[in-house]
């Protein structure tokens, strides 16, 4: 059986944030404000199929997949590009690629214990997000 991931998960470190930006052609003042961010991820889980809602003061970003199967991912509120996107488990991590303009993308999310991980990767850029687990 896969990971729990439903719940509501508070950002607590976000590490080489404004690196994945860069690399994604994100302008200055959007990255300047996008690092300050106090970030909220809600994460409804059924299964395979996952509705994700990244919530913050600034810009809203809402993603629905099901594990194994491929989709067309609109990236607006984050680079505004079209990817084809595949999220797949392995043992307990959701692994996403993204096939577009940019090489090597994706993310990978676990779970250890009460904190969400989140890493990004962009070209030859990673980044590390870690949220908590909102009681």
């Amino acid at each position: 059986m896969p990971a729990d991931y439903n719940g509501q998960w508070e950002l607590v470190s976000n590490d080489n944030f404004e690196d994945i930006m860069k690399a994604l052609d994100i302008d200055f003042a959007t990255r300047k404000i996008a690092v300050h961010l106090n970030q909220t991820k809600v994460i409804v889980q059924n299964g395979d199929k996952f509705e994700t809602k990244t919530l913050s003061t600034f810009r809203n970003y809402e993603v629905n997949f099901t594990v194994g199967v491929e989709f067309e991912e609109h990236t607006k509120g984050l680079d505004n590009r079209n990817v084809r996107t595949l999220v797949n488990w392995e043992g307990d991590k959701l692994v996403c690629v993204q096939k577009g303009e940019k090489e090597n993308r994706g993310w990978k999310h676990w779970i250890e214990g009460d904190m969400l991980h989140l890493e990004i990767t962009v070209l030859d850029k990673v980044c590390h997000q870690v949220f908590k687990k909102k009681q």
